[in-house]
């Protein structure tokens, strides 16, 4: 008897299960003594580590933008879109030219309030045709295919618009010009805060509360959240799938256009054919991170994302003591993104789905 016990425990035990286990507990120890090393040290300030929160809202609202394209069209077709991070470079780098012209003419700085949305429903636009574009030719005759194929093809698609726009527009960077309403500062208390963070924080908030009244309030979100649970029974009632699919994609491309622009508009350097690869990867994380197909979770992963990289290089890698920390900050995203498929695969918000629903 005891020797059957013993062979059913070997027979049972599993090394990948054991080296994950072991992962955590380094990855933890390691994050709690760089924390405390730094905590301990008094490096930073109070004010300073409010600071680096608010600057990674600023910038996870704008990951927060594109994740939601990647949350929607995975909850609709249980497919990873990964051409999203080349609709949000769509967006951004032919709106640039329109910020340039906007520039010279002084209509950019003359009427800011109107030029600036004038840019982000440009670039909406652009992005939102990309993104109809890519489902009517790469998706839709693939709907029926295994999984594997759509997501070669997305791949596929990512490479095919990143040297399409190179040889529309070149391969040289570009940059939005200032808008001088965007600069200084003004202060809380002790906290100095820049006005572009506000501004790229509440333009990003009222598009991500306006997709969520979208999807919770109006008949077609309702659509939308029946067709993501069962296609053939919305089909039965009367839904037209085929329009709601590419009302989902519309929507996600519109907000990473609208991201491209914010995102400009608060970092104007480095606008080039290539600029989608690193944010859509990072908007993926956060997608993961709150729970791939959630929409609160999308907005939630991708402004904890934000935080985590503001505030992650200071606060665990320079404590470890490792150099150069601050340049480490696509690290700490992708390794968020480890982290959240070893510690809890469905995300913050996620459900964890049956086998034959996964």
């Amino acid at each position: 008897m005891r020797l059957v016990l013993n062979q059913r425990t070997i027979d049972e035990f599993s090394w990948v299960d054991f080296i994950i286990g072991v992962l955590r507990v380094v990855i933890i120890a390691l994050i709690i003594i760089g924390s405390w090393n730094t905590l301990a040290s008094g490096r930073f300030t109070a004010d300073q580590w409010i600071s680096l929160v608010i600057s990674g809202l600023a910038q996870g609202s704008i990951y927060a933008l594109i994740a939601l394209g990647y949350t929607l069209v995975y909850g609709i077709l249980l497919m990873i879109n990964f051409a999203h991070g080349e609709v949000f470079m769509s967006g951004a780098f032919t709106a640039v030219f329109l910020a340039e012209a906007f520039d010279r003419s002084g209509f950019l700085n003359g009427s800011p309030l109107l030029a600036v949305p004038l840019l982000i429903l440009f670039a909406a636009l652009v992005s939102m045709s990309v993104a109809i574009l890519l489902e009517r030719i790469a998706y839709r005759p693939l709907r029926n295919a295994p999984r594997l194929v759509p997501l070669i093809t997305a791949i596929g698609a990512s490479f095919f618009l990143q040297y399409t726009f190179r040889g529309l527009y070149g391969s040289g960077f570009k940059s939005y010009p200032t808008v001088d309403a965007l600069r200084g500062s003004f202060t809380v208390g002790s906290v100095t805060i820049p006005i572009s963070q506000m501004v790229v924080f509440a333009a990003a908030l009222v598009l991500m509360l306006g997709l969520y009244w979208l999807v919770e309030r109006t008949k077609l979100g309702k659509a939308m959240r029946a067709v993501s649970e069962n296609k053939e029974v919305s089909a039965l009632m009367g839904i037209d799938i085929d329009r709601i699919i590419v009302f989902t994609f519309a929507i996600g491309g519109a907000l990473a256009g609208a991201a491209g622009v914010i995102n400009g508009l608060y970092r104007p350097q480095g606008v080039n054919f290539f600029m989608g690869f690193v944010p859509g990867i990072k908007a993926f994380t956060a997608a993961v991170l709150g729970g791939i197909g959630n929409i609160p979770g999308a907005m939630l992963g991708g402004l904890f994302l934000g935080v985590i990289e503001a505030i992650g290089p200071n606060l665990v890698l320079a404590g470890l003591g490792i150099p150069g920390a601050n340049q480490l900050k696509d690290v700490i995203a992708f390794t968020m993104l480890v982290l959240v498929l070893i510690f809890r695969p469905q995300g913050i918000l996620g459900e964890r789905l049956a086998e034959k629903k996964a």
